[in-house]
C-alpha cells in the first residue's frame, strides 16, 4: 500500500564545505588545551576572599576535562590525560581522578544564552541508568529505572532549559514549568499530543502565547475555553492545513532533533550511581552539547 507524499521531495542544499569546517572545528574543541594560558589569572580570581583552602586547579581545567568525560573517557583516563599534559607541556599539577568526579560535578551550568525569544518546543525523553543492554532485563529481571529529560529548545537547534527527573516525572508539568519561567520571551510554543490538556491551553492564553499543541482525533471542540477554540480549528482546517499554518515541522529541529544529536554524540546512557550524580551527568551531557553549537 503506498500513501500519497506529503510536502515537496526533500532536496539537499547543505553546503558541504561549511559543515566539514564544523566538524573539524568541533574537534579543535574536545582536545584543546586553553587552560594552560589561563591557569595562573584564573586561579588568582578564584582564590580572591575565599575561606579555607585555596583552589589549585582552575575551571577552565575542569571544563576540559568536563568535556572528555561526556565523550566517554573514564575518570582515571583523565588523570593520565592531564599528567602527559603537565609531562610534555607543563611542569603543573595534576589533578586526582576522584577530585575530578567532584569538581566536575559541581560544575555550575546554565542554558538559554544564544536564546532571544520567539518559538520554542518542549519535548521529552529517556536516558538509561547504566550501560546494560536489555538482555539483563529480560532475563535476570533486574530493573534500574531510567532518568527522563524534558528540555525546550529553539527552531534554530538551541537548548533553552533542561529538566531531570526519574521516570515519575511529568513531562506536562515541567514543560508548562519552563514556559512560565520563559514566558516574558516566548511567541509561540509547539508541543506534542501528550500537552493536549485544559492546563496548558490556560497557561498559554495567560501568557499570551500562540499553542500550537496537537489536538487529540476525539477531540469535541465544545466550551468557550481556549482548549475549545484551538479544537474547533484543528477540526475546521484538518490536520495539515492547521500543521502548515502553525509550523509545526519546527518540532523537530527544537526538541527531537536535539535528542538525536545529544545520543548520537555523547550516548544514551549514564555511568553514575547516585540518583543525583545521574542527574547532574545527564545535564551535563545537554550542557556539552550546547557548547558545541555555540564554537562551531
Amino acid at each position: 500500500m503506498t500513501t500519497e507524499r506529503w510536502g515537496k521531495r526533500y532536496r539537499d542544499t547543505r553546503d558541504w564545505k561549511q559543515y566539514n569546517r564544523r566538524l573539524v572545528t568541533r574537534g579543535e574543541f574536545y582536545v584543546n588545551p586553553r587552560f594552560l594560558d589561563e591557569w595562573l589569572p584564573e586561579i588568582r580570581v578564584m582564590n580572591r576572599r575565599k575561606v579555607g583552602q585555596p583552589y589549585t586547579y582552575p575551571r577552565s581545567l575542569i571544563l576540559f576535562l568536563a568535556v572528555l568525560w561526556s565523550k566517554g573517557f573514564d575518570l582515571r583516563a583523565l588523570q593520565g590525560i592531564v599528567q602527559v599534559l603537565s609531562r610534555r607541556l607543563g611542569p603543573f599539577p595534576v589533578i586526582s581522578f576522584s577530585q575530578i568526579r567532584r569538581r566536575i560535578l559541581c560544575l555550575p551550568v546554565s542554558f538559554g544564552a544564544r536564546w532571544r525569544g520567539g518559538v520554542v518546543s518542549c519535548d521529552g525523553s529517556g536516558i538509561k541508568a547504566g550501560n546494560r543492554g536489555e538482555w539483563i532485563r529480560e532475563k535476570w529481571r533486574v530493573r534500574r529505572g531510567w532518568i527522563k529529560v524534558v528540555i525546550m529548545g529553539d527552531t534554530q537547534g538551541d537548548i533553552v532549559d533542561v529538566q531531570v527527573g526519574d521516570e515519575t516525572l511529568d513531562e506536562r508539568a515541567a514543560a508548562r514549568g519552563m514556559i512560565r519561567k520563559h514566558g516574558g520571551g516566548i511567541r509561540k510554543v509547539l508541543l506534542d499530543g501528550l500537552h493536549d490538556c485544559q492546563d496548558t491551553f490556560t497557561l498559554c492564553e495567560h501568557e499570551g502565547i500562540d499553542p500550537g499543541i496537537k489536538i487529540r482525533g476525539n477531540a469535541t471542540g465544545k466550551g468557550l475555553g481556549p482548549r475549545a477554540r484551538e479544537a474547533r480549528k484543528y477540526k475546521e482546517k484538518g490536520y495539515r492545513r492547521w500543521a502548515d499554518g502553525k509550523g509545526y515541522g519546527m518540532r523537530w529541529p527544537a526538541s527531537e532533533g536535539i535528542f538525536s544529536a545529544v545520543k548520537r554524540m555523547f550516548g544514551d546512557g549514564v555511568r553514575s550511581h547516585t540518583a543525583w550524580a545521574m542527574y547532574r551527568e545527564t545535564i551535563l551531557k545537554f550542557w556539552v552539547y550546547q557548547q558545541v553549537r555555540e564554537v562551531t
